[in-house]
């Protein structure tokens, strides 16, 4: 029996793979699909874009680099002030300037090898974390689909045919039509789609017709993209043809021309899917030994690209508590603040969905709504707010304190060269003390190899004299230039 069987061989399965392997478990991965590539997961149609927060999710498991190569991005060197980000995106189609964002508006922002984000693909993402699963002893089943689970009180079980397949726990990344969030009935609750969307490959007799990049017209949205025919289409037809039917050369023609008004012309149609703005989460992540994670505990639209993001925060928030759960040294209750932490965050990402899709409606109470959003956006302190929330800056967990508490950490470099971000590689928690102060390293003692001590003074401290970081990243406990061992002593407690 396997202490973990994940159901989803994506992104977010294998990166929760990844974080279990780490920590010892024995990990196996049963995927639907046979072959691991396709033409949705390459370039252009599998392109994705991974924000600050997942590049730093990547670089504090030391697979930044394998992943810059495998997207053909060139690393940046790190500088001793923060940078401006290279890109904030766009808001409903509204496109933001990153000169416009206020970088004193980010207090905890320190310099860091990790990017502001990283254009990628599903399968540059997938081949480097299915790597690195491998070499950490995790077993990856492909072809195989569940067709049924059950449970009691000491372990999980997938079905698929007559295979059994024993786990003490399992968990769906299967996507946003899960088999295992269906068969385990979690509760699936949010908003219908207003809209059908289109994503294809196509070869245009006249490209000249469409504007580039984002256009908002009184009929809906389309989207044309760096790559020749790569097109993206909103029709606000209620989610009615999504799935009901594959999307031929003529339909989505029409729906072109309506859409962008004009008479464009498709020579071929290459590959096409559609999609909705369907927003609906799980009401809790764990039922009993069954949890959820990505898709499978939450969908919405892609507008944003937040859906890879939010599903790569779950698998880093899950991997170290369920890896500590199966050792049988976590504290009490802490596989619970999963949920608590995580399904917060996946309710603000679909608001964030829902509000694009209103301001994007072809009706005229939208489109006076769109126009102050614009004026608002154009400003500084607009373009930060967006750059905050899709960039993973604000990304904060309620932990009953103020300040840097709750916060991801920033990226304190030593005087000697360390950074966190290579204190934190194997997956253990990490006690900084900027003060060498004897009495923290005597606590962290107590707690074997789960927690790293290191001291000695940063270039940069923000004020502080010792952090203590979860294994996910997340402060935990930050104290003064003195810091009070009792405190200190109290927040170990809690999470180690």
């Amino acid at each position: 029996m396997h202490d973990v069987v994940i159901v989803g061989a994506g992104p977010v399965g294998l990166f929760l793979a990844c974080e279990l392997g780490l920590a010892g478990c024995s990990v196996l991965v049963l995927e639907r699909e046979p072959e691991p590539r396709s033409p949705w997961r390459s370039f252009p149609l599998g392109m994705r874009g991974l924000s600050g927060g997942s590049a730093e999710a990547f670089y504090r498991r030391g697979m930044l680099p394998p992943l810059l190569a495998a997207s053909g991005v060139a690393e940046r060197p790190v500088t001793d002030e923060p940078a401006p980000p290279q890109s904030v995106g766009h808001f409903a189609g509204t496109p933001l300037d990153p000169a416009d964002v206020d970088l004193a508006r980010l207090p905890y922002r320190l310099p860091s090898p990790a990017l502001d984000g990283i254009m990628t693909s599903l399968e540059a993402v997938e081949t480097v974390l299915a790597e690195r699963a491998g070499k950490l002893g995790v077993e990856i089943r492909r072809g195989v689909a569940v067709t049924a689970i059950t449970q009691d009180d000491s372990a999980a079980v997938a079905r698929a045919g007559e295979q059994e397949y024993p786990a003490r726990w399992l968990v769906g990344c299967d996507g946003g039509r899960s088999t295992v969030r269906r068969l385990a009935g979690f509760d699936f609750d949010g908003t219908e789609p207003q809209l059908t969307g289109y994503l294809a490959l196509v070869t245009l007799a006249d490209p000249g017709l469409l504007a580039p990049g984002f256009t908002v017209t009184p009929q809906g949205m389309y989207l044309t993209m760096s790559e020749p025919g790569h097109l993206g289409v909103l029709d606000f037809d209620g989610g009615a043809y999504d799935r009901s039917r594959p999307p031929t050369r003529e339909h989505l023609q029409s729906v072109l021309r309506r859409v962008s008004g004009t008479d464009v012309t498709l020579g071929e149609l290459h590959l096409a899917s559609t999609f909705t703005d369907r927003a609906k989460q799980a009401t809790t992540y764990r039922r009993g030994r069954i949890l959820l994670a990505g898709d499978a505990a939450h969908i919405h639209s892609p507008l944003g690209g937040q859906g890879l993001n939010l599903g790569i925060g779950d698998a880093m928030n899950l991997g170290w508590k369920l890896a500590a759960t199966v050792a049988e040294c976590a504290p009490s209750g802490l596989l619970d603040t999963y949920t608590a932490e995580r399904h917060p965050i996946g309710a603000r990402v679909l608001d964030w969905s829902r509000a694009q899709v209103a301001a994007m409606r072809p009706d005229r109470h939208s489109r006076a709504a769109r126009s102050v959003l614009h004026d608002v956006l154009s400003t500084r302190d607009g373009t930060t707010y967006v750059f905050e929330r899709t960039s993973g800056t604000s990304l904060h967990y309620d932990l009953g304190e103020q300040g840097l508490v709750g916060h991801n950490a920033p990226d304190f470099a030593l005087e000697n060269g360390t950074r966190v971000g290579d204190l934190l590689h194997d997956g253990r928690g990490v006690a900084l003390d900027f003060t060498e102060n004897g009495q923290l390293q005597e606590v962290t003692r107590r707690y074997g190899d789960r927690i790293r001590y290191e001291a000695g003074p940063a270039k940069n401290d923000l004020g502080f004299g010792a952090v203590l970081i979860r294994p996910d990243g997340i402060v935990a406990w930050a104290g003064e230039r003195v810091p009070d061992r009792g405190s200190f002593e109290r927040a170990v407690r809690r999470w180690f």
